[in-house]
């Protein structure tokens, strides 16, 4: 258990006090205190791992379950003797331009807060010494470590839209620069790319609305009255994360489209030039061709300036027609 066990600590009327090793003490230290609470924090537990600490915080087993095997989306159940809430926090690659995320359930009951992460991600230690340096936000109870928790989290969406709106400026800046030089199919490949990072942001934020919008309201046991206004906050900072996310995508969607129009331009000038220098070679070809049948009575075949008459012929006729296709743009 130490080693999924990442912090531990019971908190009393703001402040931090340490607790006994063994959580079940530490529970029953905290509610038999009552002003009190519990703050267990821990790292991808195994199923016998947490099998304990299910069964001695009485959490459901379906958020048990969800807890364990992760891979959930953004959610907030209520149950008899919890609260259960599932955050997708985000990390942001700059070197591999890409988006990961990863799971954060929280349990909220009567004196005590059960935190389980999976993956790497939105670390809670932070959060933790930020809430232990404002007491009077710690006093509210077990409602104020979820808000404190799903502010970090919200507040990091920001920071990740912010990464990808640059990156997003780089790549319209590259799919409409003058001059290209790198492989159309290296862009559309970059666009599909960075639309599939987008799209694992949406998944973490878009689901999210719905559980602020209920823990704004009342009806969500063991979150105090008090905390309902941070949540309102939480939830202005979610909705400018997905209207950012919403233009992100919408943005990459219209640069797809630019893109895809202007291969379709670069195809029919490449067609037009092909034509037209198909139109150059046809004429001497034709005028080649035509002398060059076996018949014995053709015109100008005695003549003697025939030769260089038809050679400069040929000649007027493709100078004129290059200067035609370069005047409308074809060459």
């Amino acid at each position: 258990m130490p080693s999924v066990i990442v912090d531990s600590a019971i908190y009393r009327d703001g402040r931090r006090a340490e607790c006994a090793a063994d959580f079940s003490h530490a529970l029953e230290e905290a509610r038999a205190k009552g002003d009190a609470f519990l703050w267990l924090g821990m790292h991808e537990p195994t199923e016998e791992e947490f099998a304990l600490v299910s069964s001695e915080f009485g959490l459901h087993p379906l958020a048990v379950e969800d807890a364990l095997k992760a891979h959930q989306r953004p959610k907030l159940e209520v149950f008899d003797d919890s609260v259960f809430m599932v955050l997708k926090p985000v990390t942001y690659d700059d070197e591999a331009d890409t988006v990961t995320a990863s799971e954060l359930m929280v349990f909220v009951g009567e004196a005590f807060v059960v935190t389980v992460r999976h993956g790497e991600a939105s670390p809670l230690a932070a959060v933790r010494r930020r809430l232990e340096e404002h007491p009077e936000i710690l006093r509210h109870g077990p409602g104020a470590v979820l808000y404190a928790v799903s502010d970090a989290v919200v507040d990091h969406y920001i920071e990740v839209a912010g990464e990808l709106q640059l990156d997003l400026e780089e790549l319209e800046a590259e799919v409409f620069a003058p001059v290209r030089g790198r492989d159309t199919k290296n862009t559309a490949a970059e666009i599909y790319a960075f639309k599939r990072e987008v799209l694992e942001f949406r998944r973490a934020t878009g689901p999210l609305a719905e559980p602020m919008t209920r823990l704004q309201n009342p009806g969500v046991p063991f979150v105090h009255d008090h905390a309902r206004p941070f949540f309102r906050d939480v939830d202005d900072h979610l909705t400018r994360a997905n209207e950012s996310v919403e233009g992100l995508d919408r943005l990459l969607s219209d640069i797809l489209a630019a893109h895809l129009a202007q291969m379709g331009v670069r195809q029919n000038d490449d067609m037009r030039k092909i034509s037209a220098w198909a139109a150059l070679a046809a004429v001497p070809t034709l005028i080649a061709g035509i002398y060059g049948m076996n018949f014995d009575y053709m015109p100008e075949l005695k003549w003697h300036l025939g030769y260089p008459a038809i050679l400069l012929v040929m000649v007027i006729i493709e100078v004129s027609l290059y200067r035609l296709f370069k005047r409308r743009g074809w060459l």
